[in-house]
């Protein structure tokens, strides 16, 4: 491998190559994406990676990924693909003039990859934090141990005002529901081990919503990926959520009407509303 201790800046990263991890650390300029802003910076150990490309960029770049693998990284599996291009944090932009020296320590590290396939276990470290952040209809926070939801009378359904504030084990989950604040009906959903049919989000306890300003990426994905990771180490396999069963009209036609409003404030184009009020509409 390159000497220990080269570096690679980049725009809004620069990688430290090291024997047998990658150091990325993150600038926190005001033009580097929030989500990598609040990751600071994170150390990937070689065994995680599974690939690395160098390609053409956009406006004279060129990007160099390291591919991390299925498993590896508590983060990209809470995101779970949600992710824009902008905000993947195995993506580095070099201006083209060094083509050359990115495509060196690219050769590099593919020298030194061993695995493929997905990993049984976390390799890279889950996010520091947030530990806490604000839903549209309540705020989550994480103590290491416990997920706690507070809801707000301003945005909680009267469901989750009967349930009443919440608190859930990570022993009694087995795995976390991302679904990103930048699209419909973004959310955070704790699944429960067990759990079979879960409400809609808006009427789970264990769901808070997220809506416009609420939830951000770079807040509720590194919780998302905290809690993730003590679900893991806790000896708990993570479960894919089950679907959700049919709604009432009256949530269906509420939907509509909030869909109607992200659509007049530009915040959904006329082929997203189409879509989606056609799903909603097929669902009843």
């Amino acid at each position: 491998m390159s000497r220990m201790g080269d570096v690679l800046a980049g725009f809004h990263a620069a990688w430290e190559f090291e024997s047998d991890s990658v150091l990325i650390r993150y600038e926190r300029g005001i033009r580097t994406p929030k989500l990598l802003q609040a990751l600071g910076e994170r150390r990937v150990p070689l065994a995680a990676l599974s690939a690395v490309t160098l390609t053409p960029g956009k406006r004279g770049t060129v990007v160099l990924r390291a591919e991390p693998r299925p498993g590896a990284d508590p983060l990209m599996e809470a995101a779970d693909g949600q992710l824009k291009e902008g905000c993947d944090p195995y993506r580095l932009v070099l201006p083209a003039e060094r083509e050359t020296l990115a495509e060196y320590y690219a050769d590099e590290l593919r020298a030194q990859l061993t695995e493929s396939g997905p990993a049984d276990r976390f390799l890279v470290a889950p996010p520091d934090g947030p530990r806490s952040f604000k839903a549209y209809d309540g705020k989550a926070s994480f103590d290491g141990r416990t997920v706690a939801f507070r809801w707000f009378w301003t945005g909680a359904s009267s469901a989750k005002w009967k349930a009443g504030d919440q608190s859930f084990a990570i022993g009694d989950l087995s795995g976390v529901e991302w679904r990103s604040p930048e699209v419909f009906e973004g959310h955070l959903r704790l699944v429960r081990r067990g759990e079979t049919s879960p409400p809609q989000v808006d009427q789970d306890p264990a769901a808070v919503v997220f809506g416009l300003g609420y939830g951000p990426v770079h807040e509720s994905l590194p919780f998302a990926a905290a809690v993730l990771a003590a679900v893991r180490s806790a000896g708990v396999a993570a479960v894919p959520a089950a679907a959700a069963p049919r709604r009432d009209p009256a949530d269906i036609a509420e939907r509509i009407r909030h869909l109607g409003e992200l659509h007049q404030a530009g915040l959904v184009t006329d082929e997203e509303f189409s879509s989606k009020k056609a799903e909603l509409l097929a669902e009843l």
